[in-house]
């Protein structure tokens, strides 16, 4: 069993593999769709945009708050495809400062998931960041299908993508 210091920097190291297609799909995203979703009851893309860039910060939220109040949260306003990526590495590199500093016993602390004070759900540091990597993975998949259905090219993530061949490619 890991103890949360290895966690933590497993975790960070995970963090970083994802970060280069993340950044890749938020820097090919178009300020003018941001109102567009392919169905009613879907959420907009830029709010999606938004949330994949925003998912690193509560990487930070999680171990350093212990807590996260949906009524209270304020999501950044980014102008920019440039201030949206922006936001992003700033949200990386403040979870993993948050991953590199944690120490032993850190991540049995209790994490609350809050709506105006009322507790929604209450885990453990450690349970709440196990999560986010998959959080973040499926919400960036849905900004895929979004810019799949918008003609936006779509980088390559865990291979070759129909419009980015480069993933993988030997140097010749």
């Amino acid at each position: 069993m890991l103890t949360d210091k290895q966690f933590a920097l497993a975790f960070a190291e995970e963090l970083e593999a994802e970060a280069r297609s993340t950044r890749q799909c938020l820097e090919r995203f178009r300020m003018e769709l941001r109102d567009w979703k392919p169905h009613e009851r879907s959420m907009p893309m830029g709010y999606l945009a938004l949330l994949v860039a925003e998912i690193p910060l509560w990487i930070r939220i999680i171990i350093k708050d212990g807590e996260i109040d949906f009524a209270k949260y304020s999501h950044y306003e980014p102008q920019s495809t440039e201030d949206l990526t922006a936001h992003l590495e700033t949200n990386l590199r403040e979870a993993k400062d948050a991953l590199q500093n944690v120490a032993d016993g850190d991540l049995d602390e209790p994490f609350y998931f809050k709506r105006d004070g009322q507790v929604l759900l209450k885990t453990t540091i450690k349970e709440s960041l196990a999560s986010t990597i998959n959080h973040l993975v499926h919400h960036r998949g849905q900004l895929t299908v979004y810019m799949r259905m918008n003609n936006i090219d779509v980088p390559a993530i865990y291979g070759p993508s129909t419009d980015d061949r480069s993933f993988g490619q030997l140097e010749q």
